[in-house]
């Protein structure tokens, strides 16, 4: 019995692929291939290669190889092979934006082709079919333009390998006529050499297809590449030994040191050396013109933005040293959209099935929701569409107010929570915030600077920086301050 390397080396006229299509396990085990070269050996289990590069690999080593190995110094392809590489440096580079291109005019033809099938009833309602239609066409246009010319492509490069592969095949063919009187090759070795080179073209096909595919599916491997490479929130629970307290917070008292932020690194701070202390139970209204960084105000309190410099300390504790899931848990925020999932109306009120359906009705009591509840059949198991589509903006904004009577964080954030509502609602939730939330620290971003004239204090921002902070009466008493201004510019607007 032959040693493996022997058993090899016994012709080295190429790969023995049809040796090892049979039952040859007593010299290799199953799927690994070993490929002789004049250099080294190359071994490889092919079962942890990706399909392009198995492919790849295979018609590298299969075909070509086995041509040059019948050829003497006489019979080289140096000259077809430099040829195949320059098509392939024109081709691959043009076939990948190509295939690019396709792509992306392919995402908008999606998108337009689902806003159509949703929005179906408005389109035909306002009688834009048409409109819609033709948007559609032109879209489809652009993009079957793309697909055309990848195809095109493809036919280029079709038309030269055959090319290329009958000059191959006429090469052989003069060569052998000549071997006769050089007398360098056998009938058998002929025969073999023009059906190998029969071959080349589809070869030379699928070498440079299997290239390209691979080269596309590497952008998959760039992208997850991207998303490991992203910048990571900070640690989701406190470090062992920096826990907080189980009742934090339980006063709700804030405290702003110096503090700056940004949103990324290479943008300008958004908030810039904010010093401030807001007491325990104190209703503090903070408003500014637009750009003045009051919903930063509100993003660096959960921690969404990180400080740049400076700290931020709840009840003592900074937050800095707090994770996040125990941070945002223990303090509310209203934003200015409210936030609601697809099901039901108890879900979305007690998502975490922590209260029991009585805590439930009083809260829906309290912002003067529970005759809406109780007039649908299924009462606390009604059915919110996504987004709260099937019920008003006013309703949604109550229903958020109503989570955060049942969770009673002694911190509560109202991000802008009356700028997009009715004074009916806006009266409501006023009403919920001075009886429910009496103990609670709030802390109320508004453009309306009525909803905020009866707080304990405002605090007035101006590109990122705190201006003032004192009373009410105190600042709009004073004609030069900022918040007079804002205080007359909203009287003239209401008026």
């Amino acid at each position: 019995m032959p040693s493996l390397k022997e058993y090899f080396m016994l012709d080295r006229l190429g790969k023995f692929r049809d040796t090892l299509k049979q039952d040859n396990s007593q010299f290799m085990p199953r799927n690994r291939w070993v490929i002789y070269t004049e250099k080294k050996w190359l071994e490889y289990d092919g079962s942890q290669i990706p399909p392009e590069w198995h492919r790849w690999i295979h018609h590298i080593c299969d075909k070509p190889p086995t041509i040059e190995k019948l050829s003497n110094p006489k019979w080289q392809l140096e000259h077809q092979e430099n040829l195949s590489v320059e098509l392939f440096h024109y081709f691959i580079p043009t076939s990948r934006q190509l295939q690019r291109l396709t792509s992306v005019t392919r995402s908008p033809l999606y998108n337009l082709f689902a806003e159509t099938i949703n929005g179906t009833t408005s389109i035909r309602a306002y009688g834009v079919v048409q409109t819609f239609f033709s948007h559609f066409c032109s879209k489809l246009d652009i993009q079957i333009g793309c697909r055309y010319f990848s195809l095109i492509a493809n036919r280029w490069l079709s038309v030269r390998l055959e090319l290329i592969g009958n000059l191959l095949i006429l090469f052989c063919s003069v060569m052998a006529v000549f071997s006769r009187d050089w007398g360098t090759a056998t009938a058998g070795l002929i025969g073999l050499a023009i059906s190998k080179s029969l071959d080349i073209t589809v070869i030379l096909g699928f070498l440079v297809r299997n290239i390209n595919d691979a080269e596309m599916s590497i952008v998959s491997v760039e992208r997850i590449l991207e998303y490991r490479d992203c910048p990571q929130e900070a640690s989701w629970i406190s470090s062992k030994g920096r826990e907080p307290p189980s009742d934090w917070p339980s006063r709700g008292a804030v405290h702003f040191q110096k503090y700056s932020c940004r949103y990324r690194p290479e943008l300008d701070l958004s908030l810039r050396g904010i010093t401030a202390e807001i007491k325990p139970g104190e209703k503090v209204g903070i408003v500014g013109r637009t750009g003045a960084g009051k919903t930063s105000f509100a993003l660096a309190l959960f921690r969404i933005i990180e400080a740049a410099e400076g700290r931020i300390l709840i009840d003592g504790v900074n937050i800095a040293k707090v994770g996040l899931q125990e941070l945002r848990s223990r303090i509310t925020i209203i934003p200015q959209d409210p936030v609601l999932f697809s099901g039901t109306l108890r879900f979305n009120l007690d998502p975490f099935n922590v209260y029991k359906d009585h805590e439930l009705w009083t809260a829906l009591e309290q912002v003067h929701l529970k005759q809406f509840v109780e007039a649908q059949p299924k009462k606390l198991f009604y059915e919110i569409a996504e987004s709260g589509e099937n019920i008003s903006v006013g309703q949604r904004q109550l229903l958020c107010m109503a989570r955060a009577i049942l969770r009673r964080s002694p911190l509560i954030v109202l991000d802008e929570a009356t700028a997009s509502i009715d004074s009916q609602t806006d009266e409501l939730i006023q009403r919920a915030i001075r009886t429910e939330f009496s103990r609670s620290t709030i802390l109320t971003i508004a453009h309306r600077i009525s909803t905020v004239m009866d707080y304990d204090r405002i605090m007035v921002l101006s590109a990122g920086k705190l201006v003032e902070f004192d009373t009410p009466e105190k600042l709009a008493a004073e004609k030069t301050s900022h918040f007079h201004a804002l205080v007359k510019n909203s009287s003239n607007i209401e008026k």
